[in-house]
């Protein structure tokens, strides 16, 4: 359903999108996931026509696009990073003019107007004024514009960053119930836990580049069996890690800007003798937990990205996606 080659495209001297090429299938859920600045929203605007390709090929369904983003935007519905609604209209208003945009007649636009305020849960507010919306409320109008037309291939663009835990789970269950639905979804995201709940198939991407594309199985395979503790510490930094790897060799430590030490082992982490060593040096450890191996691991071991670095930014968009 969307196939693109050698995408590329620059802003001045950034090459933002660095000649990726991948592939989405009919009805397939596929993540690209990345962190802020990777090109995630620059593919999504050039997929979707709001940003000017510089190289490569891109075809939505059967239709060639490269020149032509128009083309099969009767195909596409677009959940952007920003809301694109009118603040000066009700939300009841602005969902309708959204459906005469893609040509529905007037019944038939005001019948699913009404159906989708009431999915996310926006008819006490449908005649409310847009601008008056909290967050959560703009952007779950926002996804529902999106899909008022029920388009059979659905861009989301970051559609959890920054609302709150609920407007957040229930945006996730309404594509997750898309995607049962038949509904091909290109999901952009930097929350990777997300990512692991929804998608069928993962990208990564860095830089503007694509390190890795596969399936979330068996992206997950290489973790899979391995034992994991989180050691929250007074002192992560110097050489720990690498003091640590030289006493207990079996295990692989692994030290974060956030004050913590990462052990992974295949056979079972004895806590005691670890918390003891770093109390001989001097080192408080304030809190041990076991955790399942995730797609963070995999994630931080293909880019070098710190798991750190994913959760400030998780922080800095306001924490509600990553619930």
């Amino acid at each position: 359903m969307i196939a693109v080659a050698g995408l590329t495209k620059c802003y001045g001297e950034v090459l933002a999108v660095d000649n990726i090429s991948f592939d989405v299938s009919n009805g397939e859920l596929f993540g690209f996931l990345g962190p802020n600045g990777a090109g995630k929203t620059t593919t999504i605007n050039m997929l979707t026509g709001l940003a000017r390709l510089d190289g490569g090929t891109i075809r939505i369904g059967s239709i060639e696009c490269t020149h032509n983003p128009k083309a099969a935007q009767h195909l596409v519905g677009i959940v952007p990073d920003e809301s694109n609604l009118y603040p000066e209209l009700t939300g009841f208003e602005n969902l309708c003019f959204c459906g005469a945009l893609y040509g529905m007649r007037k019944n038939e636009r005001q019948r699913r107007a009404r159906e989708l305020l009431d999915t996310f849960a926006l008819t006490a507010a449908a005649d409310r004024r847009f601008e008056n919306y909290s967050k959560g409320m703009k952007r779950k109008l926002t996804f529902a514009a999106g899909i008022i037309h029920q388009p059979p291939i659905l861009f989301l663009d970051e559609p959890t960053t920054g609302i709150d835990v609920a407007s957040a789970r229930q945006v996730r269950q309404i594509i997750a119930q898309l995607h049962r639905q038949g509904t091909t979804i290109f999901f952009t995201t930097h929350y990777i836990e997300e990512a692991e709940r929804l998608c069928e198939r993962i990208a990564f991407i860095v830089n503007g580049q694509i390190v890795r594309a596969a399936r979330t199985a068996d992206l997950l395979q290489p973790v899979q069996g391995k034992n994991v503790l989180i050691l929250s510490v007074s002192d992560s930094g110097g050489h720990l890690s690498e003091e640590m790897n030289a006493v207990f060799p079996e295990y692989e430590f692994q030290s974060t800007a956030s004050e913590q030490l990462r052990v992974e082992s295949t056979e079972l982490i004895n806590i005691a003798p670890l918390t003891r060593l770093l109390e001989e040096r001097g080192i408080q450890v304030t809190e041990a937990r076991r955790r399942l191996p995730s797609l963070e691991d995999v994630f931080v071991q293909v880019t070098g990205i710190e798991a750190d670095l994913m959760q400030r930014e998780k922080e800095k968009a306001g924490g509600g996606g990553n619930q």
